[in-house]
C-alpha cells in the first residue's frame, strides 16, 4: 500500500474532484470511445500525482554521527569545492542532488545535531541545473552543528517546483534520517560539507534519502 505524504492530501483531493467533474461533463457530451480514452488518461495522470507524493517508510541502515546520509532521492549532479557566501563565508565541498518529478520528494536530516540556523530566501525559479540556482532561486538554508563540524543543507526550488516546506527551526535537535522538509514537483538539494570529509559518492550516482551515505567525517 502506498504511504502518502501529508503535503499531498489537498492536491490529491482537488485532483480527484476535478477529474471526476470533467468525467461527468464528458460522459454527457461526448461519444463512448472518447470518454473511455479520458478515463484511461485520467487514471494515468492521477497515478503520477499519487506516486509523486509517496512517502515510503525507511529504516536508517546504521546510526553513526560520522556519516552524512543523503537528504533526498535523486542524482548527484555536482561535486565541487566552492565558496559558500551565506553562512560559512569560506570554501566548502558542495554535493548537489537533483530530484526529478519521479523521485520521492521528502527531505531528511543528513546528520544528527543541533539546528543552529534556518533562513528562507525568496527568489527566482531557474531550472535546478542552472549554476546560479543555488544563490538566486527560492531556497531555504539549514545548518546543523554536529560533534564533527557543521553541515549546511539548502533546499532549492526549480522551474516547476515552487513550494518549499521546511519543518525544522533553529534550536531544534535533529535526528539523523528523520523528515525535515518537502519540495513539490522536482528540484534540488545542496549539501555543503567540510573539505576534509571522505566522499562516498561520485558524479551521476543515484542516491536514496536516509539510505545512501554521501560522505564520512574523518576526524
Amino acid at each position: 500500500m502506498i504511504r502518502i505524504h501529508r503535503e499531498g492530501y489537498a492536491v490529491l483531493l482537488f485532483s480527484l474532484f476535478f477529474l471526476i467533474l470533467m468525467g461527468v461533463i464528458l460522459r454527457v457530451r461526448v461519444a463512448g470511445p472518447v470518454f473511455v480514452l479520458y478515463i484511461l488518461c485520467a487514471l494515468v495522470l492521477y497515478g503520477l500525482v499519487l506516486q509523486f507524493f509517496r512517502n515510503p517508510e525507511r529504516a536508517l541502515p546504521r546510526r553513526d554521527n560520522r556519516l552524512v546520509y543523503a537528504p533526498a532521492d535523486g542524482v548527484v549532479c555536482a561535486i565541487e569545492a566552492v565558496d559558500e557566501p551565506e553562512y560559512f563565508q569560506d570554501k566548502r565541498l558542495l554535493v548537489s542532488i537533483f530530484m526529478s518529478p519521479l523521485n520521492v520528494h521528502v527531505n531528511r536530516n543528513p546528520v544528527e545535531g543541533d539546528v543552529v540556523y534556518v533562513q528562507y530566501h525568496a527568489g527566482k525559479y531557474l531550472t535546478a541545473w542552472h549554476p546560479k540556482s543555488s544563490t538566486e532561486n527560492e531556497r531555504t538554508t539549514v545548518v546543523y552543528r554536529t560533534v564533527h563540524g557543521e553541515v549546511l543543507l539548502r533546499q532549492i526550488a526549480g522551474a516547476v517546483a515552487r513550494r518549499i516546506r521546511c519543518y525544522v527551526h533553529a534550536g531544534d535537535r535533529a535526528e539523523q534520517g528523520e523528515e525535515m522538509g518537502f519540495i513539490k514537483f522536482g528540484s534540488r538539494v545542496d549539501l555543503y560539507l567540510p573539505l576534509h570529509v571522505e566522499l562516498k559518492v561520485k558524479l551521476n550516482d543515484v542516491v536514496k534519502g536516509k539510505t545512501d551515505v554521501i560522505a564520512a567525517f574523518t576526524t
